[in-house]
């Protein structure tokens, strides 16, 4: 089959690699009919997540057929269409039947890796190196899925892929960013990022019942998308003090709750993004934590700060007497994507949302590096990519 394979910063190759086979009685097999590059992505892409592999099939967004089952698959059936959590869980430990997926203590056959630089090991995750399993990522003909009928929900034939794709990952982890504010009535919240996840998580805060959500970008296009499809306020932070212009936003006060949809690779402004670019390019900090930091210094007191952007490692110069003595909460994780699917799954087929929005290209897998270049430098108004195998 055909996939998408790493082998290196800036360096993805489709080649031809073997078909995945069922190795669990409790795999099955998919024929993926839609893929999407997601911004987490672009930290493999860019070279900042670890323990990857020259070769490894990447991707963990996506969706399509089932082609074949384990013996011991019980729920799906040859001919499902079905749409896949980019978290792979076991279902039966102390995490998975709490619903928080993606800590899933038995998914990760590579567990000691991610013990050593976190302490314990989260869940496996598709095509997201080796320290969250090695497993193929869906960048690719077929994909092999692991604890099938537990990370799959079924949709209908008649809905076309694109309004079902960004339920695998970017729907619910932005709508996880906004569920871990506990928005209360009048709520104000305030979203860093107006890529995909940016956009659900401020759709997402209207649906849980905030009264304004401000989204916060630079590029023209993300904010315009963040105006029509959110319904939010903007700030390009390019052109105002974001800080500044929340606190007049809001009355001196500050946003009930921040959202950081943007993660490792934010941009900075001035001589604090130099600083971070530097470090981070000689490995003296493995991610840029901009948008924490004026997260922890724009927020209300006693506010939340939901992290859904992906962390990998270490970060610098945070304010942390700000946030402890503004008495803040933080919430963060990836997200736990089988405890949202269904719900947003609703959403959609009663007209509620439709996430086909965020899509701006929709290109074939053979076109992959294509695809990275443009969402990488948003180039073309790209704002989310659709693969087609």
């Amino acid at each position: 089959m055909k996939a998408v394979c790493w082998y290196g910063a800036n360096d993805v190759r489709v080649e031809t690699v073997p078909d995945p086979k069922i190795l669990n009685p409790r795999d099955a097999i998919l024929k993926v009919t839609s893929a999407t590059i997601c911004g987490s992505d672009l930290h493999i892409y860019d070279g900042y997540i670890p323990t990857m592999q020259p070769g490894d099939i990447i991707g963990h967004e996506f969706m399509g057929e089932i082609v074949e089952i384990g013996s011991e698959v019980k729920k799906l059936q040859k001919g499902d269409r079905v749409v896949v959590s980019s978290m792979i869980g076991c279902g039966h430990c102390f995490y998975c039947e709490r619903q928080m997926w993606s800590l899933c203590d038995n998914s990760n056959p590579n567990a000691w890796m991610a013990e050593k630089v976190y302490g314990f090991s989260t869940s496996g995750i598709y095509g997201y190196s080796h320290a969250f399993g090695g497993y193929a990522g869906a960048f690719a003909e077929y994909v092999r899925l692991p604890f099938a009928d537990l990370g799959t929900i079924k949709v209908p034939k008649d809905i076309p892929d694109e309004k079902l794709l960004p339920i695998s990952d970017a729907f619910p982890t932005g709508y996880m960013g906004a569920d871990l504010c506990n928005i209360q009535p009048g709520d104000i919240v305030a979203v860093w990022g107006c890529g995909p996840v940016g956009q659900f998580a401020m759709r997402s805060a209207y649906l849980l019942g905030a009264e304004r959500v401000i989204g916060i970008d630079r590029v023209p296009e993300r904010l315009q998308l963040a105006r029509d499809f959110a319904k939010a306020e903007i700030i390009n932070y390019e052109e105002v003090d974001a800080g500044e212009a929340l606190k007049e936003m809001t009355g001196g006060r500050g946003p009930d709750a921040c959202i950081d949809a943007v993660g490792l690779e934010a941009h900075g402004t001035g001589l604090e993004g130099v600083y971070d670019e530097a470090k981070q390019a000689v490995r003296l900090e493995t991610d840029r934590p901009h948008v924490l930091r004026q997260m922890m210094v724009a927020g209300r007191k006693a506010g939340t700060l939901s992290i859904m952007g992906v962390y990998g490692g270490f970060v610098d110069k945070m304010p942390m007497g700000a946030a402890m003595n503004k008495a803040m909460t933080f919430r963060m994780g990836q997200m736990f994507g089988q405890k949202y699917m269904p719900m947003l799954l609703d959403y959609v087929l009663k007209g509620e949302v439709d996430p086909s929005t965020v899509f701006t290209h929709h290109l074939p897998l053979t076109e992959a590096k294509h695809g990275f270049e443009l969402f990488k430098h948003k180039k073309e108004h790209c704002i989310k990519v659709r693969l087609q195998p």
